[in-house]
């Protein structure tokens, strides 16, 4: 009866996000103080409910009751205890569960530290956070429900995709998850004021921290993302510009210009019209990439369903979503102006080009993903637009982007003249062209001119983000949250540039046949196959090659890579041997049998690889501690609420 219970419980979840949602709005819409209290009842109950069923679920995944249909079709009984457990968000049901359960987290803690938030507002905020319930809600009752009994019950279970059993892809969704869950709270502060008719600083404050915490999250999945395809999928690719990988990054992109909108908004109480379509459109993109994921109209190894009817359920949702939301931005956007202004050279000036280039490279991306879809819809033909289009297309936004913000970190508000860092970040520039000169011609050899100003943007970013922190620190000054936080992040963010630009300037691939005791050369090193031996893993077996790697004659690393075959699904799968560092990777992958003992072999120099996942990491860092500033815990006060009209009117 454990899984009936768990679908009993998902029911009462479904009603009580149904009462969150009347409550909520209702109760902000009539004043009626006692409805807003009920609606903070109704999301605690949300809450457990929700945990209820997913924890039944994983009740059944662990006891392998494949009585139960997904547990049948997602688990086996030599499964490991982990990926029993991954094996929840395995597959389309179980991971809309956690999606929900992850979303009524999201709500529980908006409803918890949203105490200095006017009652009125934050019931309209969990109002429309428990109407986005009962979407996700009624969806896995009425089409995608894991509780789904199998009678006679199956003797053991299909197994998890072996694509899946593996660490870092058990951990990637559930980030995911939880980045673009957390892409609804700010969704919902703007529908929010747009009921209300207000926005001001304060409000971006409220806002602010929700997106950055959203950011960070997302940061780190897509890079979980990035890494496990690199080492598991045996192309030794760190993105490929897959529509589901681009349905994650889309979001990332609008996330990163709501957050620097959001800084605008709060110090000026300006762009409020560019926050209000930021923040509706990150999370309108979060919901593309759960119908592109789930509808069957794209293939990708990221995609979990095939089923037109729920992609359409899921697009006539997300339709009422976004549309009822830019409908009312239509017949409220008037009451969000400013008299305030600024100079063509300010920081307000660069955050704007900053968000125009973000959004213009989301636009790009957006196009290469669904014209395909569109033209195919249209029975126009079939044609694929794969990373030859999406590499100059991303570039041309990207690139005088890095440059602006190498100069807009140190802009003043309202004017910027820059006479505190102007020859700090004249030294920066000439630095940067110096180290990216050394590193084309003497580490490295000379690859292009665009090698050259890449590497010119990442340096000079990483140095220009040192000039604030390290001169308030000289003057013995203190650093605040906010700005440790942004020089932190932009700072990654030229770790993550320098990797990109190294590894895709300067990296070699061969593909190659061995035999055990031959040898071959790539980038100065020597690769040898020693030997090839069976393994047996607890659901799979495998053959496994040794290979010794080394360079002028001295052993650098042995690797094993693996050709794996999973047992009850008979899936073959790539483990890939890897030489890791900070400098470089050595990357060996195996192929296919070529006869005579000979093994078709991937090899790869990977040179600066691993600071791309670094830089993302460092990005993420730099969220956390803007999240963490203190002045978003603190009440507002009646001053510092007539302070922030005065800035709006400057």
């Amino acid at each position: 009866m454990i899984v009936e219970l768990g679908h009993f419980a998902l029911i009462l979840a479904f009603c009580l996000a149904l009462a969150q949602a009347f409550f909520g709005l209702g109760g902000a819409a009539l004043r009626k103080p006692h409805w807003m209290v009920v609606t903070r009842r109704a999301v605690a109950g949300q809450f457990v409910m929700t945990l209820c069923a997913f924890l039944s679920l994983a009740y059944a995944f662990n006891v392998n009751d494949f009585s139960v249909l997904y547990v049948a079709l997602n688990s086996n009984s030599q499964l490991p205890t982990f990926y029993r457990f991954a094996a929840i968000w395995g597959a389309h049901e179980g991971s809309l569960l956690l999606w929900l359960l992850i979303l009524s987290i999201w709500t529980v803690a908006v409803a918890a530290r949203g105490t200095h938030v006017p009652q009125i507002t934050i019931s309209r905020v969990l109002g429309v956070l428990g109407f986005i319930s009962v979407g996700f809600a009624s969806f896995i009752l009425l089409t995608s429900s894991p509780f789904e009994r199998l009678w006679p019950a199956a003797l053991d279970g299909r197994d998890l995709n072996p694509l899946l059993q593996d660490p870092a892809l058990a951990i990637h969704p559930p980030m995911l998850y939880t980045g673009w869950c957390g892409f609804s709270v700010p969704f919902a502060f703007a529908v929010a004021a747009m009921l209300e008719g207000k926005l001001d600083s304060t409000w971006a404050r409220w806002v602010r921290p929700w997106t950055l915490v959203a950011w960070l999250i997302l940061t780190i999945g897509i890079a979980l993302g990035s890494w496990w395809a690199y080492y598991e999928l045996g192309w030794g690719g760190w993105w490929f510009w897959d529509s589901v990988e681009n349905a994650s990054f889309m979001p990332w992109l609008i996330g990163t210009a709501l957050i620097h909108s959001l800084a605008v908004t709060e110090k000026r109480g300006l762009f409020k019209s560019w926050t209000l379509l930021l923040a509706i459109a990150a999370f309108s993109l979060s919901l593309l990439g759960t119908f592109l994921v789930r509808s069957g109209i794209i293939e990708s190894v990221h995609a979990f369903a095939s089923d037109p009817g729920r992609g359409l359920f899921i697009l006539v949702f997300m339709g009422s979503c976004v549309g009822g939301a830019l409908g009312l931005y239509a017949w409220r956007a008037s009451l969000f102006r400013s008299n305030a202004g600024f100079a063509v050279v300010s920081r307000e000036s660069f955050l704007l080009m900053n968000n125009v280039l973000l959004v213009a490279a989301t636009g790009l991306i957006l196009l290469g993903t669904l014209y395909p879809v569109f033209l195919d819809a249209l029975k126009a033909g079939k044609i694929s637009v794969g990373p030859p289009y999406f590499s100059v297309a991303f570039l041309i936004p990207m690139l005088p982007m890095i440059f602006l913000l190498t100069l807009g970190m140190h802009a003043e508000w309202k004017r910027a003249t820059f006479n505190r860092t102007r020859t700090l970040l004249v030294a920066a520039f000439v630095a940067a062209v110096v180290i990216a000169l050394i590193l084309s011609l003497a580490v490295y050899e000379w690859h292009s001119l665009l090698t050259a100003v890449g590497l010119i943007a990442a340096f000079a970013v990483a140095l220009s983000a040192l000039i604030e922190p390290v001169t308030r620190l000289r003057q013995g000054h203190s650093l605040s949250a906010g700005v440790l936080g942004m020089s932190v992040a932009h700072f990654g963010l030229a770790i993550f540039v320098l990797g990109v630009t190294t590894v895709e300037s300067w990296h070699h691939d061969s593909d190659i046949s061995l035999r055990p005791g031959q040898s071959t050369q790539l980038a100065g090193y020597d690769f040898r196959m020693n030997s090839i031996r069976d393994v047996t893993g607890p659901n799979y077996d495998a053959i496994e090659s040794e290979v010794v790697i080394s360079r002028a004659g001295k052993q650098v690393a042995v690797v094993h890579p693996q050709k794996r075959t999973y047992r009850v699904q008979n899936s073959p799968l790539t483990e890939a041997g890897i030489d890791a560092g900070w400098g470089r990777d050595l990357f060996v992958a195996m192929g296919e049998p070529l006869g005579d003992g000979a093994w078709s072999l991937r090899l790869q120099y990977k040179p600066l690889v691993r600071f791309i996942w670094l830089g993302a990491l460092v990005m993420a860092i730099g969220g956390l501690i803007a999240a963490s500033d203190r002045r978003y815990r603190q009440r507002v006060t009646a001053d510092a609420a007539v302070r922030a009209r005065h800035a709006e009117t400057v």
